[in-house]
């Protein structure tokens, strides 16, 4: 178990953050491990065949589907959205006593490590090069393809957090964030295999990310020179890879068919097109009914960067829960 501790200004620093490059690594387990791939069968067939002339071995073997794995590969992100250019450059500019830190760590707690740290402890700054190269060329394949709806699916999450921690404080923030994390006065407990200690987080707060492809247990990073951060299941992971859902009958015949089904569609954030293309709607179309819902108090609207995304309100839910 770890446990953090919080002070007043440790609540007040505790942020939200998506991180390309953990969904990225942490895709390369459901590759293999039956345990996560049950959970994305849909990605696992969209990328048959994609992989080829890719020597993903070397970057499988540093991400075992249990215990340590070198905090170097995923840095938290600075801001509340990190891009993977960014992320693969901080990997790259990794400190080299960072990555030897990190890989004599993994050999002493993995059965296989010594092997898999051999090169890593002789060449460092090749090997994360070449780790580097072959990451960008893996993501390029078979995540980017899909990073829209993951991180559409990802905001959803970080948008019901917030709502959470804004109408209960911390303890409804924390109370479903994920089994084994429970918060008690003025700390956080995160159960985690093969790891004790208790941190004073002394001011840093805490950096929470949800993820789609850790979708069986929490996972913390507590080692300098990164946030403290717990990396959690997002909910509703069994909905990542379904199609758009129906509209309840209740709500057809309150709404209409297609505006039910575009309420119905926005657990996550989506842009105009999306949700056109998803539905197979007129663009045209789309824009007038997502006007409509949002004016009635079902559907936020924000702005980020170019596009306009709309996910619905704490109405638009409750009214689909009860059409349902």
């Amino acid at each position: 178990m770890v446990r953090f501790v919080f002070s007043v200004d440790d609540l007040a620093r505790t942020r939200f953050a998506i991180s390309p490059m953990w969904e990225l690594v942490r895709s390369l387990v459901a590759l293999r491990d039956p345990s996560h791939a049950a959970l994305h069968v849909s990605w696992l067939r969209s990328v048959s065949g994609r992989l080829d002339g890719l020597e993903l071995e070397r970057a499988v073997a540093l991400t075992p589907p249990r215990g340590f794995t070198p905090d170097f590969l995923t840095p938290p992100p600075s801001g509340p959205l990190g891009s993977i250019a960014d992320d693969l450059a901080a990997l790259r500019a990794t400190r080299t006593a960072q990555i030897r830190a990190d890989m004599e760590l993994f050999r002493s707690q993995q059965p296989r490590g010594a092997a898999t740290a051999e090169p890593w402890l002789a060449h460092p700054r090749r090997e994360v090069r070449r780790l580097g190269d072959l990451l960008e060329a893996y993501w390029t394949r078979a995540v980017e393809p899909v990073w829209p709806r993951v991180r559409a699916f990802l905001d959803a999450d970080v948008a019901y957090r917030s709502r959470r921690l804004a109408a209960g404080g911390p303890v409804a923030l924390f109370a479903d964030l994920a089994h084994g994390v429970s918060w008690d006065s003025d700390h956080l407990d995160v159960d985690v295999p093969v790891h004790e200690a208790t941190f004073e987080l002394g001011g840093q707060g805490l950096l929470l990310m949800p993820s789609a492809f850790s979708a069986i247990r929490p996972f913390v990073i507590d080692r300098a020179p990164w946030q403290p951060t717990i990396v959690y299941p997002a909910r509703g992971i069994a909905t990542l890879w379904e199609n758009a859902a129906p509209a309840p009958d209740g709500l057809v015949r309150l709404l209409g068919a297609t505006r039910a089904a575009v309420l119905a569609d926005l657990a996550a954030p989506r842009s105009t097109t999306e949700v056109a293309e998803r539905l197979s709607l007129s663009p045209g179309g789309t824009s007038h009914h997502l006007t409509a819902l949002r004016d009635a108090g079902l559907v936020n609207a924000r702005r980020q960067g170019r596009v306009v995304l709309y996910v619905r309100t704490p109405l638009g839910d409750a009214l689909i829960g009860n059409g349902a």
